[in-house]
């Protein structure tokens, strides 16, 4: 089974707690978990992580080179500012998408600016912690995996 790494930034621990309204109610433990039971429905792998550390995210980055055939990756905050997990996500070879839970057009102006999306293959923003659950159906799709619902 092909797998993907869910990489998640600074903040998400906190989702669901920190201004659900403009965030949601459900926790990462809850995507976690619908995104394990889609990926089990599509045939994929799942390494689900967060980190408040930008180096951390680097590295988990880095070993997907070797071991995952795709990323879902929600930066948050660093969407903006990291040019180091831009380096890194230009090294994978494999999809990217990039998620945000809320619509960050809509936001401040300085988050209408993504280095992710430099390299990301999609951009999923403002559809909840149901993006999760679309750019694990777009790396499936474009991995051709098999088993899609």
């Amino acid at each position: 089974m092909p797998l993907i790494a869910v990489l998640n930034g600074p903040n998400l621990n906190l989702l669901g707690k920190r201004q659900p309204e403009i965030y949601g109610r459900e926790t990462l433990a809850d995507v976690e978990t619908a995104c394990r039971t889609l990926a089990a429905e599509l045939g994929l792998d799942l390494r689900f992580h967060q980190s408040n550390h930008e180096g951390q995210i680097v590295d988990w980055i880095h070993d997907a080179r070797e071991t995952a055939a795709g990323i879902v990756i929600n930066p948050a905050a660093l969407t903006h500012t990291s040019v180091a997990i831009l380096d890194a996500l230009n090294a994978f070879e494999g999809p990217v998408v990039e998620v945000h839970v809320s619509n960050v057009h809509k936001r401040e102006s300085f988050r209408h600016h993504s280095f992710v999306s430099l390299r990301a293959d999609g951009v999923i923003a403002g559809c909840g912690t149901e993006g999760y659950l679309l750019a694990l159906r777009h790396v499936s799709s474009r991995l051709g995996a098999r088993n899609r619902t």
